[in-house]
């Protein structure tokens, strides 16, 4: 394996803006390869098989459970599981490419466990709850079970804020864009 590759692992609470920030940031970076996490849930309107995530069957899931084939893995919500596959990311650091994760909290905090000093953890927090609350709502995904299953996990998750390398408040994209680039950039220079 090639040990010059780094690990960044992203996470926030739903509605942050991680996928955003994301989809501008990431193409600035040729050497930054997305880690494509397994799930169990449905696709959203536009997403695809295997890339923005390996839609599974719960079965598929528990399989790769049993077989360690996690570097981490969760039951987010109540019968959706999302988990990272190590044969996945084993593939993208055997390439020489970094590996980016966009995990939750929890999976985020498994990741930098197992990479230590090779990763860099980010988490990106919204402004306040009302503004995420906001963002849910204005995204079209969630019922009112959903957003408040998201809201008060969010609430959660924001405690732990403080468990991570780096903490980019979301107040406005393009300036938490600029941000996320420069805390990359002076990651992966570093030897």
């Amino acid at each position: 394996m090639d040990y010059s590759t780094k690990v960044i692992i992203f996470t926030a609470p739903s509605g942050s803006g991680k996928g955003s920030i994301l989809a501008r940031v990431l193409p600035l970076f040729e050497d930054i390869a997305f880690s494509v996490s397994a799930t169990t849930r449905s696709p959203r309107k536009g997403e695809i098989n295997n890339v923005h995530y390996h839609f599974i069957t719960a079965e598929q899931f528990q399989n790769h459970v049993k077989n360690n084939d996690f570097l981490e893995w969760e039951e987010v919500y109540e019968g959706t599981f999302y988990g990272t596959l190590k044969s996945e990311t084993y593939s993208l650091l055997n390439q020489g490419k970094h590996v980016l994760f966009e995990v939750d909290v929890k999976g985020a905090l498994a990741i930098k466990s197992y990479f230590k000093d090779r990763a860099l953890s980010i988490f990106i927090q919204p402004p306040s709850l009302e503004e995420l609350k906001k963002r849910l709502i204005e995204r079209g995904t969630e019922n009112e079970k959903t957003l408040q299953q998201r809201l008060k996990k969010a609430e959660t998750e924001i405690l732990q804020a403080h468990l991570f390398d780096k903490v980019v408040v979301n107040y406005e994209l393009d300036k938490a864009c600029t941000e996320v680039e420069e805390i990359l950039r002076n990651f992966l220079s570093q030897n």
